[in-house]
């Protein structure tokens, strides 16, 4: 199973590469999604995938059994829904407001809504 798991993460940060590096702004916010993702499944799968052993610690014992799932990454992996889809709709409410400002999606043409007369930015430091 963690083969599987692994060829889907690199599907998933390879479908993240390419949106990322789209002009399109909405292809952008997708990408981030993506990426979000696939670092998800990289904590679940590196706490293991077992299912036989509850992690549980036993009456008496100071460590749960041998070969039980870790309940850590499962909890961080929660947490990184959770702020992944904040970030996701702020993200979101920022290209829109950004479509409506300037009238369009793609980067470039976004570049062109800056004043001609502008001075140039320092070309090094």
């Amino acid at each position: 199973m963690e083969i599987a798991l692994v060829g889907l993460v690199a599907v998933f940060f390879a479908v993240a590469v390419y949106l990322l590096l789209s002009k399109s702004i909405i292809r952008m916010l997708l990408g981030i999604v993506v990426i979000g993702n696939a670092v998800n499944l990289v904590l679940f799968t590196a706490g293991r995938l077992t299912a036989e052993v509850p992690p549980i610690i036993p009456a008496g014992e100071y460590v749960p059994l041998a070969g039980s799932a870790n309940p850590l990454p499962q909890a961080l992996i929660l947490t990184a829904i959770v702020i992944g889809f904040a970030l996701f709709a702020f993200l979101l409410v920022l290209g829109y407001r950004a479509y409506q400002e300037l009238d369009a999606d793609n980067t470039d043409t976004m570049r062109l809504a800056e004043p001609e007369d502008a001075p140039r930015p320092p070309l090094s430091y």
